[in-house]
């Protein structure tokens, strides 16, 4: 590759790593706590409250059956109100945390509705309140499951951003990559315009590579991290 491709490719690996850090985090930040409450607020759960957790659900289901790149389109008017724009990295990050918050949530309850009822029922008779439950018994019980399904949401989020396939063209690479659709960048945008678009082979490779090494370096942090906690 020339020197202008490999400028472009560590452009593009930055842009990318900038849409997942920042969507990653607020996905996680949002989600799981509304993971948290969707169990917690459930008919006999330690905090029940259909009044809350009714439309909670309904609200996540809906978002999570809308398809990534029809939720890009329909939340135009929401991402220029947010970014200030509806083209461009920055822009990209509100599809991408939109799509990831009810995404993590549902794996964040799968890993709390893991934890044996027993437990549940030891704290309780022990006379510790619904909060202490929360913070002493399923946060720590459910941790290492919730860092692998983490885990699992990061790497949707690299296919996201990496998916910079242009609108009627169809190819995918990721959700980051997606976000290339509405001029979002990263390397699925730098696959479509010159892999595919100009048929040069060797960039196209290129970016598969290199999003194969990320997603690789993300399960092996994660796989770790969720070792470590199990331990604990």
């Amino acid at each position: 590759m020339s020197p202008v491709i490999t400028n472009l490719l560590l452009k593009s690996l930055a842009e990318t790593l900038y849409m997942l850090s920042i969507s990653a985090f607020i996905a996680a930040a949002a989600g799981i706590p509304l993971g948290i409450l969707l169990v917690v607020t459930e008919k006999n759960g330690i905090l029940s409250c259909s009044i809350i957790n009714k439309p909670l659900a309904f609200i996540v289901n809906v978002i999570r059956s809308i398809p990534f790149i029809i939720l890009m389109v329909a939340i135009i008017p929401l991402t220029r109100l947010i970014a200030g724009t509806s083209i461009g990295t920055t822009a990209a990050i509100v599809p991408l945390t939109l799509a990831a918050i009810p995404y993590t949530a549902r794996m964040v309850e799968t890993s709390i509705r893991e934890i044996p009822s027993g437990l549940i029922e030891a704290a309780e008779s022990m006379g510790a309140s619904p909060f202490q439950i929360i913070r002493k018994v399923l946060i720590p019980e459910a941790l290492p499951s919730v860092i692998q399904n983490m885990t699992v949401v990061i790497v949707s989020l690299i296919g996201s951003s990496a998916m910079a396939g242009t609108i009627g063209v169809g190819t995918i690479l990721g959700y980051s990559a997606m976000a290339g659709t509405i001029g979002g960048g990263g390397l699925g945008d730098l696959a479509i315009r010159y892999g595919y678009q100009r048929f040069q082979a060797d960039v196209m490779i290129a970016t598969i590579i290199v999003l194969v090494i990320i997603v690789q370096f993300m399960q092996f942090t994660g796989n770790l991290l969720s070792k470590r906690a199990n331990k604990k």
